[in-house]
C-alpha cells in the first residue's frame, strides 16, 4: 500500500465490538439490548485522520451481526479478555479473505503475544496517537506489527466521539461520556494497573462539559473506572457540571462518601447513581487483593449518606477469593438485602492474564483454563481454595436469585432514592437475569477434567445450601 492508494478510491475501515454468547446480539440473554452506546468504536472513529477521507463502519455484535463479506481494507477489533476467541475467529476469517486486521483493547494490551498470530498489526494501550500513525503507515505501505502507547499520550483538545455512526435508537442511551482513564489504586485482579499502570489521564474539564453541550445530553454515563481518582479534577469537573443541569450516572470508590466536601459537590452536579466495588463482606479478602481501602462493617454507612444525597447505589461483590467459604453467598446477599443497596451485583472473581492475581494463581497450580470466552466474570476458571468449582458456579447463581426475589426486590426499593420507573425497572431487569443465568453460566465446561492437584483441593466445610449504569 502507498500513497497512491488514495488516488483511486477513499480507505475503507470497519471497526467492531465483537461479543461472547451472553451478550451476543442472537442468542443472547437480552432479547432487546440493555447496553449503553459503546465508546470505544465511536472514539476511534473521530480519531480516523481527516487527510485520508475514509469510509468507516462500526459493527457492536450486541446489536447486529458482522457482515462477514466486508469489502473494506482494514478491519480493526476492540478485544476484552472474555471476547477474545469471538475475536481472534472474526480476525483469522477477515484474514483469510485478504483483509488488513489489526487487535487493540484491554486483553491485546495484557496479553499481546497471545494475539499476535491474529493479527496483522496490535495497538498496545491507549490508541489516541497510535491509531492515527497506523493507519498513515498502512496507505504509505509500511504497516508495523505492534504500535505501542506514546510515553506522552495527552488526552486534551481531541476530538468528540462519533456516536452518529451507530444507532442510537438501539442502546439504551448513547450520551456516554469520558473524563477520566485510569486509576491510582492497586487491587490484585483488576486489569487497570497492569494494562496501562497506576497514572491517572485526564481530559480538561472544559473538554468534556464541550462534548456534552454539543451532544445535547440531560441524563449521561460517565464510564470512568474511578472519577474520583484525583480529587481536584473531580471537584473543577463536578463544579463546571453545576450550570449545566443534567442528571448523570458513573463509577466511584467508597472513599468518596469519606470526603463531604466532595460528595456534596457530586450530588450538585447531578449524579444519582453511582457503582461501586465492594468487592466481599470479608476484611481478610479485601486486604488480600490490596483493596483495604473498603471496610465492610461501614457499608451500610455508605448507602445509607448517599441515599441523602440523593444518589443511588449499584454495589458490586466478587466470590472466589480465598477466604470464601460455601456460606458467602447466601452471607453476602442477605447483606446486601439488609443494607439495602438499590441494585447489588455478583461475578465470579477473574484472574485476568498477567494480573497479580493470575500469575499467583498459575504459580499455585490453580488455573484451569485459558479460555478467554469464560473469563467474563460469571465462570470459574480457577480451583478455589475453600470449596469446590462447582459449589462457587452454583453458589453465585443462588446469590443473584435471593437478592433479586420478589420478597427481597421490596425491601430494597422502598428506600432507593431513584424514581420508582427506574427502580423497578432495573431491579425487575437483573430479576429476568437472575433466573436465567443457568442458560449461559454453568460448568458444562469442565465435564472430564482432570481433578485439581490435591494441594488445592480443600473440601468444602459444610454443603451448598439492568441497571444505574448498564454494561
Amino acid at each position: 500500500m502507498d500513497d497512491k492508494f488514495m488516488t483511486t478510491r477513499p480507505l475503507r475501515i470497519a471497526l467492531i465490538s465483537p461479543k461472547g454468547p451472553l451478550y451476543r446480539h442472537r442468542g443472547g440473554i437480552f432479547k432487546k439490548s440493555l447496553r449503553y452506546q459503546p465508546l470505544t468504536l465511536t472514539t476511534l472513529a473521530a480519531l480516523v485522520p481527516g487527510e485520508l477521507s475514509a469510509e468507516i463502519q462500526l459493527f457492536d455484535e450486541g446489536i447486529n451481526d458482522v457482515p462477514l463479506d466486508l469489502d473494506v481494507d482494514v478491519v480493526g477489533l476492540t478485544v476484552i479478555t472474555g471476547t477474545a476467541m469471538r475475536a481472534y475467529e472474526l480476525a483469522d476469517h477477515f484474514r483469510a479473505r485478504g483483509k488488513t486486521v489489526v487487535l487493540g483493547g484491554p486483553h491485546i494490551t495484557l496479553i499481546p503475544e497471545d494475539a499476535q498470530p491474529h493479527a496483522d498489526a496490535l495497538v498496545v494501550g491507549y490508541a489516541e496517537d497510535t491509531w492515527p500513525q497506523l493507519l498513515h503507515d498502512f496507505v504509505a505501505g509500511c504497516l508495523k506489527s505492534r504500535y505501542e502507547q506514546s510515553p506522552t499520550l495527552d488526552l486534551a483538545n481531541r476530538p468528540f466521539p462519533r456516536r452518529d455512526l451507530l444507532p442510537g435508537k438501539r442502546y439504551l442511551t448513547n450520551n456516554v461520556f469520558e473524563a477520566t482513564r485510569g486509576c491510582i489504586h492497586n487491587c490484585d485482579f483488576c486489569v487497570v494497573p497492569t494494562a496501562w499502570g497506576r497514572r491517572p489521564y485526564q481530559k480538561p474539564a472544559q473538554d468534556v462539559i464541550a462534548d456534552i453541550r454539543q451532544h445535547g445530553a440531560r441524563k449521561l454515563i460517565f464510564v470512568d473506572l474511578n472519577l474520583i481518582a484525583d480529587r481536584e479534577y473531580a471537584c473543577e469537573l463536578f463544579r463546571a457540571l453545576i450550570p449545566l443541569k443534567v442528571q448523570w450516572y458513573g463509577l466511584s470508590t467508597v472513599l468518596l462518601v469519606d470526603d463531604p466536601e466532595l460528595l456534596e459537590l457530586a450530588a450538585r452536579s447531578g449524579c444519582r447513581g453511582l457503582l461501586m466495588g465492594l468487592e466481599s463482606i470479608s476484611p481478610q479478602n479485601l486486604r488480600n487483593s490490596h483493596k483495604g481501602f473498603n471496610a465492610p462493617e461501614r457499608f451500610a454507612r455508605v448507602v445509607e449518606v448517599l441515599h441523602q444525597h440523593g444518589i443511588a447505589l449499584q454495589g458490586c461483590f466478587v466470590f472466589g477469593l480465598d477466604h470464601d467459604e460455601p456460606d458467602v453467598f447466601m452471607k453476602t446477599a442477605e447483606f446486601a438485602v439488609q443494607a439495602g443497596i438499590d441494585l447489588p451485583r455478583f461475578a465470579i472473581v477473574t484472574p485476568f492474564p498477567n494480573t497479580p492475581l493470575h500469575l499467583r494463581l498459575v504459580s499455585e497450580g490453580r488455573l484451569l483454563t485459558r479460555n478467554w470466552e469464560l473469563y467474563d466474570g460469571q465462570h470459574v476458571v480457577f480451583q478455589p481454595a475453600k470449596m469446590s468449582v462447582e459449589e462457587l458456579q452454583f453458589g453465585i447463581e443462588t446469590a443473584w436469585k435471593h437478592a433479586y426475589s420478589l420478597r427481597s426486590i421490596v425491601r430494597r426499593i422502598g428506600r432507593s432514592p431513584a424514581p420508582w420507573p427506574i427502580r423497578l425497572g432495573t431491579n425487575l431487569g437483573y430479576r429476568f437475569y437472575a433466573h436465567h443465568l443457568s442458560t449461559f453460566y454453568n460448568c458444562d465446561w469442565i465435564i472430564g477434567r482432570a481433578p485439581a492437584p490435591p494441594a488445592t483441593r480443600q473440601p468444602a466445610t459444610e454443603p451448598l445450601a439492568a441497571s444505574l449504569v448498564v454494561k
